[in-house]
């Protein structure tokens, strides 16, 4: 992600909310494990996130040590919910962790040491050996795109690899059932972006060996 400073109302008026819930960590804070705090949770939830889910977020990073914001998801990228598959290391091991078991539409605070943050090296205007405090709020939790629950029920013609029509076909179906429909843009960019992620050898489709991130479970 690419990491910069903001100007946004919206990240100045989190910024202030901030100091209510106490976003400066303490001295045990600083090392250790990641430490999560419910900001808001839906009193239903249907579907709670685990490790291949596809997740749709907002995210906010500062730095424990004074409060200052390194980052907000809401100007970067057009200002665009990010969309990722949690547990496979495409954002940093710490939320990785602290992103568990959320609700859509549930708000956490998630502290992360520096070892499972930006480390020894830091990033942008991440220093080095910095603990991190991130606002997190969980709008979507889908089964897939990389569940092997979810490949068994795209590869409709059970030939082991996933076409771009058999992808889009599931998420539009995921999201109709959860009962927000969308546009067809919004389908082809997701799809665009998980074949660009798990297509390594390029020829248009997901290998059952490219999609299955565990390396273990049968198809």
């Amino acid at each position: 992600m690419m990491w910069k400073l903001v100007s946004c109302t919206f990240c100045l008026f989190m910024s202030s909310q901030l100091s209510l819930w106490s976003v400066w960590a303490s001295a045990e804070e600083l090392e250790g494990e990641v430490k999560t705090e419910v900001l808001f949770k839906p009193e239903e939830c249907t579907q709670r996130s685990k490790r291949g889910d596809l997740i749709n977020a907002h995210y906010d990073g500062y730095l424990a040590k004074d409060g200052s914001q390194f980052y907000c998801s809401r100007s970067d990228k057009d200002g665009h919910p990010q969309w990722f598959v949690l547990g496979v290391g495409q954002v940093i091991k710490g939320l990785d962790i602290g992103m568990m078991d959320m609700c859509p539409g549930e708000k956490r605070k998630i502290t992360v040491p520096s070892a499972l943050a930006f480390g020894e090296q830091g990033k942008g205007p991440v220093p080095p050996n910095a603990t991190v405090v991130f606002e997190v709020e969980v709008f979507s939790v889908s089964r897939g795109p990389r569940s092997m629950e979810a490949f068994g029920k795209m590869d409709i013609d059970r030939d082991k690899s996933l076409t771009k029509t058999e992808v889009k076909e599931y998420l539009k179906l995921e999201y109709e059932k959860g009962g927000k429909p969308r546009d067809e843009p919004f389908y082809e960019k997701i799809m665009a972006d998980i074949f660009r992620k798990i297509d390594h050898d390029r020829d248009g489709l997901i290998s059952a060996k490219e999609y299955n991130i565990y390396e273990h479970d049968e198809l």
